[in-house]
Parts: C-alpha cells; sequence; structure tokens
C-alpha cells in the first residue's frame, strides 16, 4: 500500500510541483493550503508523513508542529525559506523528523523522505517477523529508574512513561544500545537517518538537546549521555566516570 503524505503549504504554485512529482513516485498526496484546519486535516488523514512550510497564513507551521506532537507520532518535515537556521533548530526543538530549506530540490526531498519512511518500514518488518532472533532482554534496556522498552516502544523515567517522538526513541535506543561506546555523528546519521552526514546538519544535536531534557538530565553535568568533544556522544552506563 502506498505511503499517504499530506503538504501543508500555502504557495500553490510549490504545492502543486510537489505534489505531482511525490505522485509520480507512487506517493498518495494531498495538499492543504493554510494554517486554519490543519490539525483537523492531519487528524482526519493520519498521514504516514507531513510536510510542513513554516510561514503559513492563520497558524504558523511551529505552532502546527508543537500542538500535533503530543498526539501525532509519524513523520513531520518541516520547510523553511528563512536562511536562518534557526528555523530549522526550533522546528526540530519542536518535534519535527527533519527540515528542508527553500527553495526546494525535487530529489533531495524524495531522499529525505525515502530516508524517514524508510525508518517505519523497518520497524513494522521488525513486528511482521515472528522468527525475530531477539530475547526479551534484548527488547528492554534498564539503567536504575530508566527504563526502554523497543518492543512497545515505550520509555519510561522513576515510573513514570515519557512521550518521546519516533525519532527520539530511535536516537535513545541506539544510544542506550551502545552504553560505554562514543558514537559518531556519521555513526548516528546512517543508522538513524539512513543518509550520510554532510557536516553542517543539526539535527541530532537538536534531538539530543531534546531527549537530554525529557531524561532530566543535565547537560552540564549529564548522568545519561555525554558529549565527547570531537568524536560524538556517549551514553554512560551505571557507574561510569568519564
Amino acid at each position: 500500500m502506498s505511503e499517504r503524505i499530506l503538504i501543508i503549504e500555502d504557495d500553490e504554485r510549490l504545492a502543486n510541483l510537489i505534489q505531482v512529482y511525490l505522485i509520480r513516485q507512487g506517493y498518495i498526496v494531498e495538499w492543504h493550503n493554510s494554517g486554519e484546519g490543519a490539525e483537523e486535516k492531519i487528524q482526519k488523514l493520519n498521514p504516514d508523513l507531513v510536510i510542513l512550510d513554516v510561514m503559513l497564513p492563520e497558524k504558523s507551521g511551529f505552532d502546527i508542529c508543537r500542538d500535533i506532537r503530543t498526539w501525532f507520532n509519524n513523520f513531520i518535515l518541516i520547510m523553511t525559506a528563512s536562511e536562518d537556521n534557526i528555523d530549522e533548530i526550533v522546528g526540530l526543538e519542536l518535534g519535527a523528523d527533519d527540515y528542508l530549506a527553500k527553495p526546494v530540490e525535487p530529489r533531495l526531498l524524495l531522499a529525505r523522505i525515502r530516508a524517514l519512511l524508510r525508518r517505519k518500514q523497518i520497524e513494522l518488518d521488525k513486528e511482521d517477523n515472528k522468527e525475530s532472533i531477539m530475547s526479551f532482554n534484548d527488547k528492554i534496556i534498564v539503567f536504575d529508574n530508566l527504563v526502554i522498552d523497543a518492543e512497545n516502544r515505550k520509555v519510561s523515567l522513576q515510573d513514570q512513561e515519557i512521550d518521546l517522538t519516533t525519532a527520539e526513541f530511535d536516537l535513545l535506543w541506539l544510544l542506550a544500545s551502545n552504553a560505554g561506546k562514543i558514537l559518531s555523528r556519521d555513526d548516528i546519521f546512517s543508522q538513524v537517518r539512513g543518509i550520510d552526514f554532510d557536516g553542517s546538519d543539526r539535527s541530532i544535536d537538536a534531538r539530543i538537546s531534546r531527549l537530554r531534557r525529557k531524561l532530566l538530565d543535565d547537560p552540564d553535568n549529564p548522568l545519561r549521555i555525554k558529549t565527547v568533544r570531537g568524536k560524538g556522544y556517549l551514553f554512560l552506563r551505571e557507574g561510569d566516570n568519564h
């Protein structure tokens, strides 16, 4: 079954170009032209991916992203016309999974969409695989009062469930599965994003920041996720003193 994509963009010409291009690639694509009613449209369609413009009439893409992240678990790709990368950082902080700057290059957009949707398909394949070689302990990681459940994709801290996006959970699972090992941004990008790190993308750093905040981890004195300058990130095991 083809994946469903919803474009929320007030530029009719751009939206039409993207819609036609993605339909030719085999996707089911719908378009909404305003911030007003966008959340209702997302809730009704429950698309696999939302392409969300920042500058929208009635309600900004940032506000929409923030509000739907409390219940929308599929992917959000932000588009911004601003040359200032602060828009990119804000979007990722609000829960977007990826971003693109305008003008949008169609092949790059397609590559980003495929990378995001590939992650979802991998998870579905895992669920359908009744012969999974993973043991029960491989599906649940426990660090003191932090419990990461891969089978149900849930995380709890001090017996309180933490709400994570798909991208945040994938990143946390990758780091925790490699506790005690430094993962470079190249490592993280290739495994979580499915594309090569271009040296300037800040999406991983933004997700690390969100994870720290949700895990109540002090970035100046982290107990969970440590930045190793010039090397990458390290998930600290209990008793580690780096």
